[in-house]
């Protein structure tokens, strides 16, 4: 899976769909996600990166990522490669 090319982020966490027009609001932690599948990045890759660069317990993101996959997904803002 990867973020949809259509999709624009920016550094304070402004997510923008160019294609609908929808536009929604991400934390530090979504934000990387976010950049970490636009530069390809599996979600195996992110539950080792994001533990190690934010203080998250690896359990528990194991879960929260996710959620928040799916949530991209109900959003129309990712795409299976």
């Amino acid at each position: 899976m990867r973020l949809r090319k259509n999709v624009a982020l920016s550094e304070s966490g402004f997510i923008f769909n160019a294609a609908t027009g929808d536009s929604y609001s991400a934390n530090p932690v979504g934000l990387r996600i976010l950049e970490l599948l636009k530069s390809g990045k599996t979600s195996e890759q992110i539950l080792q990166k994001i533990p190690a660069e934010f203080e998250v317990d690896g359990d528990r993101f194991e879960q929260d990522l996710e959620d928040f996959v799916s949530l991209l997904h109900q959003l129309n803002l990712t795409e299976n490669e």
